[in-house]
């Protein structure tokens, strides 16, 4: 065995026990950078020396970064001068790049990962980049076609910019970002063409692997901008060439491209890139830069266009993939459209739209009409890509079918879709109930969507305090400006609670996303009298239950863990009711609410949560709690307010929970206008004429 070869494996040995090796850190240094730069020996493998000592560098860097006090400081000086010497006196970092464009992937693999870990270290510790690989991966940038190299300093450069945005300060990010400004510009002017010829003829698989890990880079440069890397260009190269990335969405011949493609436009829109690995504390703090409002509205505009230029019927949508690839079988009329591509377009095009309304400002008739334009366009895409969604008669039940799996996306849609109608109600000028109509027609009803919400918790109201707990939605927000929105219209809503109740429809929204999404379940259905279907506001699934096999919300599934749980930091939050949508101001500083003592309340409060609500529901008990007026109705066999029953005292209870918990401390935020808004929805139904349940 290659004494070189034993020497390693020592060390590692020593790295993986927590012990301080033997031999020198000279001679280890040595025999490292002597193995990186000319692999080989005596009975071994080269490929597998080159793997071993760049992985040992890799975890030299790590073992540096943990500064352990006690014995392992030994460890950790011992690791810092075996790289002070690697990386001053040998020139390692030349050898490492030099693997870039090794033909052997794991190489280039492993070269770019210790290459990146040397980076950040000297970064942290001196303040400065290492100019070979900074000139490495310019070179790349500005002239290597698809190859090992140029993945590999894309991926090199993205891996550092993630571990810098969790820790780094901002100026740390301007030295790394600002010396590839402008090789960067050229890299995506040359891999994001916006000419859909030249995006085709240049499709490869090869091609497709690089323009993904360039994708990956473009979401790292995003969110570095939010943490203000200010004056540079390249953070906002996403924006810039959002329709470029457009085209690579509906042109493309490989498919995972136009569905990273996608995703990337879609965290671009939400405003959430990174949130798959930077920290939430980091991107909480994040600042907006100059440019931030521009490029948001530039990229809205760009979609608009895009959409309004028939871009949705070029978008192709495949078949759910599952473990193992994706379904073709020959003969199979039932294959499953890709729900992630579906509610990817769904969200751009609403959010999009959303943004649009908000900043251009006007009211007329004409903007009105533009808006439900892009509604029909994207109603047509759904139907052409779902079969399921073609036979759903009612289109505000889409929003559930769609977005039923993802909580984070139906609250952007139902959130997207209110910002929509209260701007087309504002343009119109029609009367309120003709206007709930036509919004039914476009499957934008606010009532309906917020029922269907109700109806897919079973009508529990901790489920909605999960929801309000949660920062992992934007529940609060879309639900404070909801109930404002409710108090103003309670006409419209107590017409379409009663209409949900008079409807013969039944449909299991669980059925409808299996069917949907891959599963095995029976075909959508909707059993409706042909008058009815015409004239009813809200035909509405009534047995919805959250797409998980066999488990019910309101039966005990929570949400999140609060008592283990990141999402349950503690935290001050105000509600500033005067604004149109709700103002969330958050403070450090406030207790958080456990899980035990969250259940604990709602057990005090309601007397129900000890008991299924599924068991209740079997039992034929009605829904705990009601007021003496819907006791009465339900009782007397009055069933046209049976939904409007169970929502008013699914919204009481909330209210009793929230309000015990605010008195208790053990609430995460001031909740004082939000229990305004609730009591004043029971203010609406005890105002409401006796006759409005009685036709």
């Amino acid at each position: 065995m290659n004494e070189r070869f034993d020497c390693l494996t020592h060390v590692y040995k020593c790295f993986l026990s927590g012990s301080r090796p033997s031999l020198g850190a000279a001679h280890v240094a040595g025999v490292m950078c002597g193995l990186v730069a000319s692999p080989g020996g005596d009975g071994v493998d080269g490929v597998d020396v080159t793997c071993i000592s760049v992985s040992l560098v890799e975890m030299l860097t790590c073992l540096v970064s943990q500064r352990q006090p006690g014995p392992a400081a030994e460890l950790t000086q011992y690791c810092a001068d075996t790289l002070t010497l690697l990386l001053r006196d040998m020139d390692l970092m030349t050898q490492l790049v030099h693997h870039f464009q090794s033909e052997d992937q794991i190489v280039s693999h492993l070269a770019a990962k210790s290459a990146s870990s040397c980076v950040v270290y000297q970064l942290l510790k001196s303040g400065t980049v290492s100019p070979v690989w900074q000139q490495k991966c310019v070179q790349a940038f500005l002239s290597s076609p698809s190859a090992a190299e140029l993945d590999a300093c894309l991926w090199s450069l993205t891996d550092v910019l993630k571990r810098l945005l969790r820790t780094a300060p901002q100026e740390i990010l301007w030295k790394l970002v600002a010396p590839f400004d402008s090789s960067l510009s050229a890299l995506c002017s040359r891999f994001l063409p916006e000419n859909q010829q030249l995006l085709m003829e240049s499709s490869s698989r090869a091609w497709g692997t690089t323009f993904c890990l360039l994708l990956d880079l473009l979401e790292a440069l995003t969110a570095s901008s939010l943490i203000s890397v200010a004056g540079l260009k390249s953070p906002r190269l996403a924006h810039i060439h959002s329709s470029a990335l457009l085209t690579a969405v509906s042109c493309s011949s490989e498919y995972f491209v136009k569905k990273r493609a996608l995703l990337l436009l879609k965290r671009l829109i939400l405003q959430k890139a990174g949130e798959d690995w930077a920290p939430e504390d980091v991107l909480s703090a994040r600042q907006r830069h100059e440019h931030f409002r521009s490029d948001m509205n530039m990229l809205a505009q760009t979609v608009l266009t895009a959409v309004a230029a028939d871009w949705l019927q070029s978008v192709q949508v495949g078949s759910v993939s599952f473990f193992g690839g994706t379904r073709h079988i020959r003969g199979d009329d039932g294959q499953k459209p890709d729900c992630v591509m579906l509610r990817g377009v769904s969200l751009l095009l609403l959010k999009s739209m959303e943004l649009h309304i908000q900043t251009a400002g006007r009211t007329e008739q004409d903007s009105a009409t533009e808006v439900y334009g892009y509604l029909q366009s994207l109603w047509g895409f759904l139907r052409r890509c779902s079969v399921q969604l073609t036979e759903v008669t009612h289109l505000c039940c889409w929003v559930s079918l769609l977005f039923g799996e993802q909580d984070d996306d139906m609250m952007e849609a139902a959130k997207a879709l209110l910002s929509i109608f209260l701007h087309h109600r504002l343009c119109s000028g029609v009367d309120d109930l003709a206007e709930l109509e036509a919004a039914c027609s476009s499957g934008c009803n606010p009532h309906c969507h917020f029922l269907l919400l109700l109806q897919s918790v079973s009508f529990d109201h901790s489920t909605l305090l999960d929801f309000l707990i949660s920062s992992e939605t934007c529940f609060l927000e879309y639900f404070v400006r909801y109930l404002k929105y409710l108090k103003a219209d309670w006409q419209g809503f107590t017409a379409a609670c009663e209409r949900d109740t008079e409807s013969h429809c039944h449909v299991s929204l669980q059925e409808s996303l299996a069917r949907l999404c891959g599963g095995d379940k029976p075909a959508l259905t909707f059993k409706v009298e042909p008058e009815r279907v015409e004239s009813s506001t809200c035909a509405q699934p009534t047995c919805v239950i959250p797409p998980v096999e066999g488990v019910s919300l309101a039966s005990g599934l929570r949400l999140v863990e609060y008592d283990s749980s990141g999402e349950s930091d503690p935290e001050s939050m105000e509600i500033c009711e005067d604004e149109p949508g709700a103002s969330v101001k958050r403070e450090r500083g406030r207790t958080p609410l456990s899980t035990t003592q969250k259940q604990s309340e709602s057990c005090n409060s309601t007397g129900f949560l000890s008991e299924p609500t599924s068991t209740r529901e079997a039992e034929g008990l009605s829904p705990p709690r009601l007021p003496s007026r819907q006791r009465s109705c339900s009782l007397s066999g009055q069933g046209s307010c049976e939904t409007l029953a169970r929502v008013v005292a699914c919204l009481s209870e909330l209210r009793e929970v929230v309000t015990r918990l605010q008195t208790k401390k053990l609430f995460p935020y001031n909740p004082s206008s939000l229990l305004k808004l609730l009591a004043g929805v029971e203010m609406c139904f005890q105002q409401s004429p006796p006759s409005q349940f009685n036709k």
